[in-house]
C-alpha cells in the first residue's frame, strides 16, 4: 500500500470508530443480502458477539497497516481458522463489497474514490494473505 493509503485508511478508521456498532451490523446485513448462503456459516454464532470480532479484527488491520509483516501471523492463522468455518474463495469477493458498502454507509462524504481505493487495497493484502494460508493448510 501507498503512504497515501495507509494514511487514507488510518484517518478514515478514526471516523468509523464512533460509529463501529452500526458499520459492523450494516456490513452483516449487506453480507447475508448478497449471499443469503453465507447465514449458514453463522448459524450457531452470536452475531452481536461475531460484528465485535469483525470489528476488533478490522482495528487491529488499521493498527498495523503502515507494515503488514508485523500482522502476517496472525492474518495467516486467520485465514486457516476461517477454513474450518467453511468459508471458500468466492466468499472473499462478497465481504469485499459488504466492507465497503458498509464503511461507505459509515462515512458518508469521507468515503471518496481514494479513500474507498485504500480500503480496498488493505483489504485485498489481507484477504490474499488469508486465502494463501488457507491453501497452504488444505490438502492437495
Amino acid at each position: 500500500m501507498t503512504p497515501d493509503q495507509v494514511n487514507r485508511v488510518r484517518t478514515s478508521w478514526t471516523l468509523v470508530v464512533p460509529v463501529g456498532e452500526i458499520v459492523a451490523a450494516q456490513f452483516y446485513e449487506r453480507l447475508f443480502m448478497l449471499d443469503p448462503s453465507l447465514r449458514l456459516l453463522f448459524a450457531h454464532v452470536d452475531l452481536t458477539t461475531q460484528q465485535r470480532k469483525f470489528f476488533q479484527t478490522l482495528a487491529m488491520v488499521v493498527a498495523g497497516v503502515d507494515d503488514f509483516s508485523q500482522l502476517l501471523p496472525a492474518v495467516e492463522a486467520l485465514g486457516r481458522r476461517h477454513v474450518g468455518f467453511g468459508v471458500i474463495e468466492a466468499h472473499y469477493a462478497t465481504v469485499r463489497e459488504a466492507l465497503l458498502w458498509a464503511l461507505a454507509r459509515g462515512l458518508g462524504e469521507g468515503f471518496d474514490d481514494a479513500t474507498r481505493a485504500a480500503w480496498a487495497a488493505a483489504y485485498d493484502l489481507l484477504a490474499t494473505v488469508m486465502l494463501e494460508a488457507a491453501e497452504a493448510q488444505s490438502p492437495a
